[in-house]
């Protein structure tokens, strides 16, 4: 990557960036799984899952509700409209139980905003439910680092356009750095920006890239945020 010198604000994408999150959703797909298991092996029950669940995206949005309600979903076409209140209320319960989690942040994820923080102006960009990932930001402790927060209902290019014409900023002025290839990097090279990819140990089937063509000039992966503060 070149021309760091250029950069005047960090965008940090949220879940799986800066706290752990997608393993809870997979031990939730596990627990669904299991309730069903008379109507499917794991694998196929939890691939009509994610089916229905990229389905609702347009109507739900990201997030635990989305989630619930696929799931709720799910259940009544794997049982053909068969499956009972008992079994719904469990499902809304594993939800329930999602938003109730502690939320986990990654290791030295603090230590990394705190020396990032003296140099330049540092915004959170994630996207979903407004509540939920207000609820995660509060439990984290990290809002304070942030000069600006924003949380979008899908991160295509036009929201992150939109974000640069807000800050005053040129599209070369912003470096984001997030886990998911298809929102936190892609959208913003192709508008001009700077972007570090900090893979992650699950990535959900939504969010997945194969093979990308990425500018070397304007992108590079690291294996850990703290790895960031070498580069800068």
């Amino acid at each position: 990557m070149r021309n760091l010198d250029s950069i005047k604000v960090i965008g940090f994408d949220a879940d799986d960036t800066l706290w752990i999150n997608e393993p809870f959703f997979r031990e939730k797909e596990a627990e669904f799984a299991q309730m069903f298991s008379a109507y499917g092996d794991t694998k196929s029950l939890i691939e009509k899952l994610h089916q229905i669940e990229i389905g609702n995206l347009k109507t739900f949005g990201y997030g635990i509700k989305n989630f619930t309600i696929s799931m709720i979903e799910t259940a009544i076409v794997i049982t053909d409209g068969k499956v009972n209140a008992p079994a719904i209320q469990e499902i809304i319960e594993l939800g329930r139980a999602m938003t109730d989690h502690p939320v986990v942040l990654l290791n030295n994820i603090a230590e990394a905003l705190d020396y990032l923080y003296l140099k330049y102006r540092l915004i959170l960009v994630t996207k979903g439910d407004l509540m939920e990932q207000e609820r995660k930001l509060r439990l984290s402790k990290l809002e304070k680092y942030f000069h600006h927060i924003e949380i979008m209902s899908e991160k295509h290019e036009e929201n992150y356009q939109k974000l640069v014409q807000r800050l005053d900023i040129l599209p070369e002025q912003l470096l984001m750095v997030g886990n998911s290839l298809r929102s936190d990097i892609i959208p913003p090279l192709n508008i001009g920006c700077k972007a570090i990819h900090v893979p992650f140990e699950t990535t959900w089937i939504h969010e997945q890239v194969s093979n990308p063509q990425l500018d070397p000039e304007r992108f590079q992966e690291i294996s850990t945020l703290h790895e960031l503060l070498d580069i800068l």
